[in-house]
């Protein structure tokens, strides 16, 4: 049976991560409340932020610049800004 939490991002019970995929109090913090689909939403947008700034993840830099994104975006309900991108449009 899958794990579930109330997922903050989601505002919603759903189904939750399978381990602790990042390390640390925050790790816990997301582990405990952020559900598979949020942080999946997170990866395509952190993706994103790599790509369009050039983030080298071996530079401390630019890790806690990430970080900070991603706790602005799974817990504090910011969305991540890339620069000239337009969602495709619903059809």
């Amino acid at each position: 049976m899958a794990r579930t939490v109330f997922c903050q991002y989601l505002n919603k019970e759903a189904e939750g991560l399978d381990f602790q995929l990042y390390p640390g109090e925050l790790g816990k913090k997301i582990f405990d409340n952020i559900s598979k689909e949020a942080f999946t939403l997170w990866q395509k947008k952190q993706t994103m932020l790599i790509n369009e700034h050039k983030l080298n993840m071996m530079n401390p830099e630019h890790r806690q610049m990430l970080e900070g994104h991603m706790v602005g975006f799974l817990f504090e309900g910011k969305d991540v800004e890339i620069e000239g991108y337009q969602p495709p449009e619903e059809k």
